[in-house]
């Protein structure tokens, strides 16, 4: 079965390059715009070799699994940019539950089929990491952004010994094909990217990913690098920074780090 685009991402004016392995679709969707591909272009494959997650962490992808990456040239600002990833969370989430259901409709409710979205770039099933999103941006001629949202999802397989325990479709017992994901995912990215629209409607697209958040209201630890900062996930500003207000009722904003829900919060994600 080959990866094709879904009608709504055709019809959109999207194109594909896909491939049957290859080391990093992030890097050649950036390598690609370095050397003048304008987009909006994704660039698929079901065995990733040389992946990247975030702070560099390899993320593997062997044969059966989903690594995609979509290239857009937009006239926004870095931080503008960043926002794009809430989307592709919010994105992703809708088509897993549209291929999960559809690949078994009996089991449409049940705990392993809710997704939730961890700030800021996790799809959960659970408590377990499903898929992670990493964006990347440079600038381009023009005064534009090339912004490259590379998202990957554990389809037959997890890796072990990762930060926030994996899973997988397969072993959530839902038998979907990466090409059939992938369908799926190009018809949601377009959908929301024109939610989206250049961040004009990041409103919008705050609001649905809040509904699909993991962790809202309960106890967070988040690791930053300096420092461990505790206390409850409230929201996400309207930057799309995590909004954590400690024992002394100071809200703190938080632009990266590695989040820690409950027990481990608690624990001081020890």
């Amino acid at each position: 079965m080959p990866f094709t685009l879904g009608s709504r991402a055709i019809s959109a004016g999207y194109r594909l390059a896909a491939f049957e392995s290859i080391g990093s679709t992030n890097a050649e969707a950036m390598s690609r715009a370095r050397a003048g591909e304008r987009g909006p272009m994704w660039f698929v494959t079901s065995e990733q070799t040389a992946g990247r997650g975030r702070r560099n962490r390899p993320w593997i992808a062997p044969r059966g699994n989903l690594a995609s990456s979509i290239l857009e040239v937009i006239d926004v600002t870095p931080p503008v940019a960043a926002t794009l990833g809430f989307a592709a969370g919010v994105a992703l989430e809708t088509a897993l539950r549209n291929v999960s259901h559809k690949a078994s409709p009996g089991s449409a409710g049940s705990e392993h089929m809710k997704f939730s979205l961890k700030w800021p770039n996790d799809v959960l099933a659970g408590s377990q990491k499903l898929a992670g999103i990493l964006l990347e941006a440079e600038a381009v001629p023009d005064n534009r952004l090339a912004v490259v949202v590379g998202i990957g999802t554990n389809v037959v397989a997890a890796p072990e010994g990762t930060p926030t325990p994996a899973t997988s479709l397969a072993a959530l017992g839902i038998d979907v094909a990466a090409e059939e994901l992938f369908g799926a995912l190009s018809d949601s990215w377009t959908e929301f990217r024109g939610v989206w629209d250049a961040g004009r409607g990041f409103g919008e697209i705050r609001k649905l990913w809040l509904e699909r958040a993991a962790g809202l209201g309960q106890p967070v630890a988040v690791h930053t690098g300096a420092a461990t900062i505790e206390g409850i996930f409230d929201t996400i500003d309207e930057t799309g920074c995590m909004m954590v207000r400690t024992s002394e009722g100071a809200q703190v904003p938080i632009s990266a780090g590695d989040v820690y829900f409950g027990a481990a919060a608690s624990a001081g994600a020890a």
